[in-house]
């Protein structure tokens, strides 16, 4: 009896464990269920974007991302925006290759002009798409649309009458701190060419949307450096490296993101030392995939890490022969002397406000 009782406890136990190991089971069929329909699932969306890319670069994700830095919604932009003629419609022969070489010139100058180039030694290492972007076509990315349209035109920097060619070498000069190109070489000839490929359809005083940088809407404070050094590490240096100093292609000749401060950066007499040019520029096209449309950054940001960059070293131009006409000067040029009396510290980082005011103030008094 007692044997008979002992079988039948071990009986009972064994049900037990088969009944668990049913349900365990079942739980894990059903689990594995689910993940089968939720791959099926993601699959017929990725279907349903591949067939509707519109919808599929719209996503309440995105907006929310946008939204929760602080920036605006994203900006639709004009169906007469200018756009650069397709490439396919670069002539053939010897004026194709000139427009041809010219853009590549253009996107990889250093590879042509740097330390390292192959036609001279003249600049620092940039290309000039690093401030040019897309090879001068994007919008609000200092584009190239109206570029030679304007010319020749007078120049208030420089005070005289300048050619499309004589401005080109002062970006050599100042935003690639380097060395004047002969002008009248193949190369800068080519440079001119594609220019005028990309401008064909540009008259001549036409406004044109997106054309170089977005001017910002002035802060009533100056711009911070040190708030700006936050969105710097959080933003930019992963691209732009711990220092600024860019980060160099494999063949170590050029720049796969270019250096923001130091001696292979900008020198201080570049357009993009201006706060002004360089705040809007950010907004517009910073960190990368940024664009007007859908901008990563406040304006305070913008406003706040292009501070930081300006205020750190760089390579130093004597501009003493700029801006002879005080009354012409830019109110973001941080030389003295001015026409106004504020100091150099507010021409650099603001509040511009107060200082467009005292300018047009001085001009009504003249007019």
């Amino acid at each position: 009896m007692k044997a008979q009782d002992e079988d039948r406890e071990i009986i009972k136990a064994l049900a037990k464990v088969s009944k668990s190991l049913i349900y365990v089971s079942l739980l894990f069929v059903a689990c594995l269920i689910m993940i089968i329909v939720s791959f099926l699932d993601n699959g017929k969306g990725a279907d349903a974007e591949a067939a509707n890319p519109v919808a599929a670069t719209y996503k309440p994700a995105a907006v929310s991302a946008i939204t929760a830095s602080g920036g605006p919604t994203p900006l639709p932009t004009p169906p007469d925006a200018w756009k650069a003629p397709e490439e396919s419609t670069i002539p053939a022969g010897k004026a194709g290759d000139m427009i041809r070489y010219g853009k590549e010139l253009l996107v990889h100058t250093a590879k042509y002009f740097g330390p390292q180039g192959s036609v001279a030694h003249l600049t620092n290492g940039m290309n000039c798409q690093n401030c040019h972007l897309a090879g001068g076509t994007k919008l609000f990315g200092n584009d190239y649309a109206g570029f030679i349209s304007s010319y020749p035109k007078m120049s208030s920097r420089s005070g005289k009458v300048e050619s499309a060619s004589e401005r080109i070498a002062e970006c050599f000069d100042r935003s690639l701190a380097g060395k004047v190109p002969d002008t009248s070489k193949k190369e800068i000839q080519s440079i001119l060419a594609y220019m005028k490929w990309i401008g064909k359809d540009v008259k001549r005083g036409q406004k044109l949307f997106g054309n170089a940088t977005e001017k910002l809407a002035f802060m009533d404070h100056a711009a911070d450096p040190v708030k700006g050094k936050e969105v710097f590490i959080m933003k930019c240096q992963s691209c732009h490296g711990n220092n600024g100093e860019g980060m160099l292609a494999p063949d170590k000749k050029t720049y796969t993101n270019p250096p923001l401060w130091g001696k292979h950066s900008y020198n201080d007499g570049a357009g993009m030392y201006r706060l002004t040019n360089l705040a809007g520029f950010v907004k517009n096209n910073m960190p990368f995939g940024a664009t007007y449309q859908s901008p990563q950054l406040t304006d305070e940001e913008a406003w706040n890490v292009a501070a930081f960059v300006n205020s750190r070293p760089r390579p130093h131009k004597d501009q003493h022969n700029d801006w002879k006409d005080l009354n012409k000067k830019p109110i973001d040029f941080p030389f003295g002397p001015y026409a106004d009396a504020f100091g150099e510290k507010q021409h650099k980082y603001g509040p511009f406000k107060p200082i467009k005011d005292a300018q047009n103030e001085l001009t009504n008094k003249k007019s």
